[in-house]
């Protein structure tokens, strides 16, 4: 089973408490910044290595990250 997850750029305030919870890390602090003045983090997956764990999602204060997994085919 692979994984994806949504970052909302506008409700993140990059903390980036997901960068060290994510196992396969995959998330990093984007170069931009958003409406709000924050670094918020970004979802990079090339190699679709993302299991669906979750854990970012769970950490992350905002509620900013959704999680969505899917069956390989």
């Amino acid at each position: 089973m692979t994984g994806k997850i949504v970052i909302n750029e506008e409700l993140c305030k990059g903390c980036l408490l997901c960068i060290n919870a994510c196992p396969q890390k995959l998330i990093v602090a984007a170069e931009e910044i958003n409406s709000k003045g924050y670094h918020p983090a970004e979802f990079v997956d090339p190699k679709e290595a993302c299991t669906g764990c979750t854990l970012c999602a769970l950490i992350c204060p905002e509620v900013a990250i959704e999680v969505f997994s899917k069956e390989k085919t």
